[in-house]
């Protein structure tokens, strides 16, 4: 293990937070974690980024998964409506006629997960194009009658950045968040070295599948060619890597510590960024409601920060990987893991709340 950057914040340490997560039968292989504040930006890695041994570096990038919701996804959306070019209350319909969503969803309802659709189907089952496939499932619940996390949601944000933009999706991240903030090694996928595995195969899909748990399967078809190798550099999700070219709204980013932290602050320092947002526009994405915990594409939560309670917004990423930022402060924070190769899988929420003490709470007053 080894610390790296501008040391230590206010008293707050990568390295601990690396030590946390690295205990007991649920430590990944590989942790990196990094805290950053308007002076100073602290580093720590430690462990393997693979199964051959290679050592996990401060240049290692990771399969993101989920944190591309808010790193990609969301944060795209939030130049758009800063820029003029949508408004969160327009309907969906105005950008993608045709999909499953119901009259009057409009983009707030989707970065919500308030619009009533499926949570996750395994859209690669079936022959038709994803696209197709998502527009043709039945809602699941009623539009606006509660918060029921959705990757399919963020699939049509994808989908409706393309369609503001015209231009491709990984395009689209690439011109509104990644080149302006100079972010050179974060992009969607495949990735080549230095990468850290995520992964065995398609294991975690194929028994969802086999299961129908957590969610039921519509689809008859059950035979796929899973993969069975080790995953580096490609895709872990399975929707994005076999249906949709590893580039999609939920899933396909990677990205390094440095450069999440980056995006991190900037986020948390917004007035300082009039240039990419406008303070209106961050004001709306990151209010809570009407679910609480639940922002605009972002999670919220209550956390200590020097022995006071402090908002935190935060995202975690099924592979291991988690961002946070605390709005108007300049401080975000990020973990960065290889979970699923650990000998007992515990839940990124877990890694992330044994991390977080270390990196944002000096005083020691909270607790994992």
């Amino acid at each position: 293990m080894s610390g790296h950057g501008a040391g230590q914040v206010r008293g707050a340490s990568a390295a601990g937070a690396v030590a946390a997560v690295m205990r007991g039968d649920t430590a990944p292989r590989a942790v990196v974690a990094g805290v950053v504040t308007r002076t100073s930006r602290d580093v720590a890695v430690g462990g393997l980024a693979d199964l051959a041994g290679t050592p996990v570096t401060r240049d290692t990038a990771f399969d993101l998964a989920s944190v591309s919701k808010v790193a990609a996804t969301t944060t795209a959306l939030l130049r758009l409506v800063s820029a003029g070019d949508l408004g969160v209350d327009d309907p969906v319909d105005r950008f993608l006629p045709g999909t499953a969503c119901a009259p009057g969803t409009t983009v707030r309802h989707l970065l919500q997960h308030r619009a009533g659709l499926w949570e996750w189907q395994p859209l690669y089952l079936d022959p038709a194009p994803a696209d197709a496939v998502v527009d043709a499932l039945p809602l699941r619940y009623g539009l606006d009658e509660g918060r029921h996390y959705s990757d399919l949601g963020f699939i049509l944000l994808g989908r409706l950045i393309t369609a503001v933009t015209g231009l491709p999706l990984d395009a689209a991240v690439r011109e509104l968040v990644t080149a302006p903030l100079g972010l050179a090694h974060t992009g969607y996928g495949p990735v080549g070295p230095p990468v850290a595995s995520s992964g065995i195969g398609d294991a975690a899909e194929r028994r969802m599948v086999a299961t129908g748990d957590p969610y039921p399967i519509l689809t008859s078809r059950r035979h796929f060619p899973w993969r069975e190798d080790e995953i580096a550099g490609s895709v872990n999700d399975g929707n994005c890597f076999h249906a949709l070219g590893g580039v999609s709204g939920h899933a396909g980013l990677f990205g390094t510590v440095d450069d999440l932290l980056t995006l991190g602050a900037a986020l948390a320092d917004a007035d300082r960024h009039t240039d990419l947002w406008h303070p209106d526009a961050v004001a709306d994405f990151f209010r809570d409601g009407p679910d609480a915990g639940q922002a605009l594409g972002w999670r919220s939560d209550t956390v200590p920060v020097d022995g006071r309670p402090t908002r935190l917004l935060w995202h975690p990423g099924y592979t291991g990987c988690a961002l946070g930022l605390v709005p108007a402060t300049g401080t975000a924070a990020v973990l960065l893991s290889t979970r699923l190769l650990a000998a007992e899988i515990a839940p990124t929420e877990t890694l992330w709340r044994a991390a977080l003490p270390a990196l944002l709470d000096p005083e020691g007053t909270s607790t994992p």
